[in-house]
């Protein structure tokens, strides 16, 4: 093989890792494009006590703040972390003292910012079991989005379902909730409320990683296209039992849309105050509308094979 081949070889597998590598970036900033919310800034603001919301129109991200460092959950997009940083630094908070960051999921809408807000903030990075490879690999894992890349980032503590992350006095427990990823977490904490008349209640918060079913999952084995992984339906079905169980007040999600935190805010400003976030009516309703939604697909799925 003369050098002129090679060259051309050699010319030809760069163009095609070039061309892998805008296809996997175009299809992060796409699904970006499709969702403005999720890059729309909005004013940061309490929640109850120590829990803070610090992300986007729609994608959300939280902010515990401890006596021994704060918590950050959700680092979102790549784009996101000046975002994050912007809206902590707005609280009057230090961006440098978050020293543990979770997510719900991973997903590049939750996690692809993971990397730079490690880097910029030293932070211990914690993730469920099921999610530790995606993470891991920047999205090249994702069953689902493995052409969805974002920079890979290192784990610190590998979570299981139970288990709790504690600073400063605070506790958030590490529900597993899989289905919508291998290691979808929702995390729940008790904060004291803190308006007027409020007495220092105790208040049970539910942060939901996501229970949705998202467009291209495939929940029934078929011919040529197995199911999305092994026991995928009945992840779905456990994370259902799951969320139908935890007490709830305060209730939250990886997405304003999950708890109508738009209307909410609204009220808040109008001076409703923090007592607009709780709503465990609302979750309790919300719980059975996507359980509904998921047997809806499932019977969808079973009755098209």
């Amino acid at each position: 093989m003369n050098q002129k081949t090679i060259a051309r070889q050699i010319g030809w597998r760069v163009c095609l890792c070039l061309a892998a590598l805008f296809l996997a970036g175009y299809a992060a900033s796409a699904r970006a494009a499709d969702n403005p919310d999720w890059t729309t800034p909005i004013a940061p603001f309490r929640i109850a006590n120590n829990l803070y919301y610090v992300g986007s129109k729609d994608l959300a991200s939280y902010l515990i703040v401890t006596p021994q460092g704060d918590i950050l959950i959700n680092s979102s997009l790549t784009s996101s972390p000046a975002l994050i940083r912007k809206s902590v630094e707005q609280l009057g908070f230090h961006f440098r003292d978050i020293k543990i960051l979770l997510i719900s999921h991973a997903h590049s809408d939750h996690d692809a910012g993971s990397a730079e807000i490690l880097h910029l903030t030293g932070a211990k990075y914690m993730v469920m079991d099921g999610d530790v490879p995606v993470v891991e690999s920047g999205g090249a894992k994702d069953f689902a989005y493995p052409n969805d890349h974002y920079p890979a980032a290192k784990v610190d503590r590998v979570l299981h379902d139970g288990d709790e992350v504690r600073l400063g006095g605070t506790v958030l427990v590490a529900h597993k909730t899989p289905g919508h990823t291998r290691g979808c977490t929702t995390w729940t904490m008790k904060t004291r409320a803190a308006g007027p008349g409020s007495s220092g209640k105790l208040l049970n918060v539910v942060i939901v990683g996501s229970w949705n079913v998202n467009p291209g999952y495939r929940l029934v084995n078929r011919p040529g296209h197995p199911a999305s992984y092994p026991g995928i339906v009945g992840d779905y079905e456990r994370t259902f039992t799951l969320l139908k169980s935890l007490p709830c007040d305060i209730f939250l999600g990886a997405h304003g849309a999950y708890f109508d935190m738009l209307p909410k805010l609204e009220k808040d400003k109008a001076g409703a105050g923090e007592s607009v976030w709780i709503d465990p009516d609302g979750y309790r309703s919300a719980v059975i509308e996507r359980e509904q939604a998921f047997h809806a697909e499932l019977k969808r799925q079973q009755d098209a094979h």
